[in-house]
């Protein structure tokens, strides 16, 4: 408590030093008046640095756990938990970092780390689910964006802080963890998930059927912005007439902030991509263009959910405001603050909320998200079967064959919608509506096209690859 003392000696002695002034012999009145002044202005000042009141009660408080609380603690674990309570009480985003924090961190970046597979916050006392990473145990085990876990096995989470609880989700690969969830619309109920090492692969592509691909980022990694390119490249140089692209960014919890500024700019010829603002406006940062579009105008849909954000928020409120895609879904999650990492020592560091995220149009993204142009919520959809009752030209005796000389059955496209189911309209109406109004959107917007070539470069494409070294 050495820091308080000395605060307090120097706010007091401003206060003594100004009452000696008086008693000095022979010191004029204007001087002794300006000497006291500029004795109170310290006092002043120094009682303005730190709130002194409220440290005598920290202090007080401190002193009474030491002595009374039922086991001993020792003043390291005292102080560490004071600045964690410090950190935490600021937002759900800011917190201390110890030595395991550091190296989670790094893990987390990088794109391989142990434990179930999702993205989490803290909300009310609870793990809130901000959302699970595609082939993850969180995700094929069933855990949804805006999950509530409040037991891990049998740990209350209430009182836990957001470290603790994601300490107990990780473990030894192979190890069952049981999650109590309260889900919206129901009861609590209970999954039991598998541990597993998270290998995240942020970027995976697929045609969705002839002259439309799909393209899903599934997190933001320091290397997400260069293999999003190669794939685009490669999946035009594999389909010359690919005609648009869905860009999907649902459930895609942020990450690196250069990586969104990266994909961002592969679709992007000029102007800002994003801009950070602080305390300080002045050291605003802009995040520009730097690259004309590299898919020469291809049509692109984002799809969007409650489990996109921070960094796919970036990317989806980019490309509406600079009106290069139509955004489709729901509203996103609402992660528009900038944390930086602090060093505090060579151990220790602290997550810090210092900025705020911007789109070129000047939207903050905080707590609002990003708002789609065209809403399409989840939804259960079985196509209606065709009548056998109902009679078509083809069906009538004597009737005249097709002039064209093309067969009457119809042939179902067979390109993977998935790795292993075709991609025929109707099971992607039923397995995934939001994608099948979003291909339908890539259509409308191609068809208004009809002159429009399309968007493929061979030789452009493989120099841009040689020039990725193919990472």
């Amino acid at each position: 408590m050495r820091s308080f003392t000395l605060l307090k000696t120097s706010a007091l002695g401003a206060l003594l030093l100004s009452t000696w002034l008086w008693s000095v012999p022979g010191l004029a009145d204007s001087e002794a008046e300006a000497a006291e002044n500029a004795a109170l202005a310290a006092q002043k000042s120094a009682a303005e640095l730190l709130p002194l009141e409220d440290l005598q009660t920290f202090t007080k408080v401190f002193g009474q756990i030491r002595a009374k609380y039922v086991d001993e603690i020792d003043d390291q674990t005292l102080l560490r938990n004071a600045i964690k309570g410090m950190l935490e009480g600021l937002d759900p985003h800011s917190s201390y970092l110890d030595r395991d924090s550091f190296a989670e961190l790094q893990e987390h970046t990088s794109g391989e780390f142990g434990g179930l597979g999702m993205e989490v916050g803290m909300e009310n006392g609870f793990v809130k689910v901000i959302a699970p990473i595609d082939d993850t145990p969180a995700q094929k085990g069933g855990v949804l964006a805006g999950d509530l876990i409040i037991k891990l096995d049998s740990h209350a989470v209430k009182g836990m802080s957001l470290q603790e609880a994601v300490n107990i989700m990780r473990g030894e690969p192979g190890s069952d963890i049981t999650l109590t969830i309260a889900r919206e619309g129901g009861p609590p109920f209970e999954l039991t998930l598998t541990r597993a090492i998270i290998e995240v692969k942020s970027v995976r592509a697929r045609m969705l059927e002839p002259g439309y691909g799909y393209l899903r980022i599934s997190q933001f990694q320091a290397n997400t912005g260069a293999g999003t390119l190669k794939t685009i490249n490669e999946l035009r140089e594999d389909n010359p007439e690919l005609r648009g692209l869905v860009l999907d960014l649902r459930n895609n919890p942020g990450g690196v902030l250069q990586a969104a500024v990266e994909v961002s700019d592969i679709f992007i010829s000029e102007g800002s991509i994003v801009s950070i603002r602080g305390r300080d406006e002045s050291k605003e940062k802009v995040f520009v263009a730097s690259t004309d579009d590299q898919t020469n105008g291809l049509p692109v849909v984002v799809l969007v959910n409650g489990g996109s954000a921070s960094a796919s928020e970036i990317v989806a409120g980019a490309l509406q405001d600079h009106r290069r895609a139509v955004v489709i879904g729901t509203q996103t999650f609402g992660k528009g603050s900038v944390q930086s990492v602090l060093p505090l020592s060579e151990k220790h560091g602290m997550k810090l909320t210092t900025a705020l995220y911007f789109t070129p149009d000047g939207r903050s993204i905080q707590a609002q998200g990003i708002s789609p142009d065209i809403e399409v919520k989840p939804a259960t959809i079985t196509p209606i079967e065709h009548n056998v009752l109902s009679i078509r030209e083809a069906d009538l005796n004597h009737r005249l064959d097709n002039a064209n000389g093309e067969p009457e059955d119809q042939q179902e496209d067979e390109t993977s919608s998935d790795d292993d189911q075709p991609a025929t309209v109707e099971n992607l109406v039923s397995r995934d509506n939001q994608l099948y109004e979003a291909l339908n959107m890539l259509k409308s917007i191609s068809l208004s096209q009809p002159d429009r070539k399309p968007a493929i470069n061979t030789k452009a494409v493989k120099e841009n690859m040689a020039g990725n070294g193919g990472s």
